[in-house]
């Protein structure tokens, strides 16, 4: 198990805005942590928010045709003014369509120092076009051991570069008793793990995006946080069936 010290030292995958080295790799040869480019018009959920220089620092999902689904941490000490959201692209560096946000809602019970909670919503000042874009399915019971699928723009390694194309990574949700046998108390019920092996993972940039059922592509769970990248400890997501009234009474505001 984990020592609480080390605890200490886990860290959220979001990339902080003002600093952030937006370096994008345009080779398309890097691997997400051990994932591969997905297909143009693959997801058409995700979402890459942006702040006002037009940085990429975390990810999200759409979940209707004015709110995007995203981590707690991604979201605080921001404004609405300063958080854009990119839709309907696979590459960071051109197409899709840059949305303003109106509102930004956080759990009001997440605890920025155990990651407790972390989820949150944006509204966005207008509808998304319906051209390579679509809703995700959020999943509402909680499930095992079952195959998914992390989606993201995160480093491709500890300080590594952004990459241009979306990255997909094959992953396997884990028990909450087995992930609690690496991560102790610091895990509830209200998240869920993923884990294959060391060397594959989310990374920096990848917090808030969507993790998937490689089954239906519901959405299981909100990246959250984990241990460096993907050095062989499980990555912690907010598992969203926990979460499913207060986002639907968040998005009803």
């Amino acid at each position: 198990m984990i020592k609480f010290a080390v605890l200490l030292a886990l860290v959220s995958f979001a990339a902080a805005v003002p600093t952030i080295d937006t370096r994008i790799d345009m080779s398309g040869d890097w691997r997400v942590v051990g994932g591969s480019a997905a297909a143009t018009g693959a997801y058409p959920f995700i979402v890459s928010l942006r702040s006002s220089s037009n940085s990429h620092f975390c990810g999200g999902s759409i979940i209707n045709n004015l709110w995007v689904l995203t981590a707690a941490h991604c979201l605080v000490g921001s404004s609405a003014s300063n958080v854009n959201a990119v839709v309907g692209t696979n590459t960071l560096a051109s197409g899709g369509s840059t949305l303003r946000s109106s509102r930004l809602l956080v759990h009001g019970s997440y605890n920025p120092n155990t990651i407790a909670n972390d989820v949150g919503v944006i509204q966005l000042a207008s509808s998304p076009r319906p051209r390579n874009i679509a809703a995700v399915s959020l999943n509402t019971a909680d499930v095992g051991a079952v195959s998914a699928i992390l989606i993201g723009w995160g480093r491709t390694s500890t300080g590594g570069s952004i990459p241009n194309n979306l990255q997909q990574l094959s992953t396997n949700t884990i028990t909450t008793a087995a992930c609690q046998s690496v991560w102790g108390s610091s895990v509830s019920s209200n998240q869920i793990c993923a884990f294959t092996r060391s060397g594959q993972g989310a990374c920096n940039g990848d917090s808030g995006g969507p993790l998937v059922r490689a089954s239906d592509l519901a959405q299981l769970g909100i990246v959250s946080f984990g241990i460096a990248c993907a050095q062989g400890y499980p990555d912690v997501y907010a598992r969203v069936s926990s979460y499913n009234s207060w986002i639907q009474s968040a998005i009803s505001s």
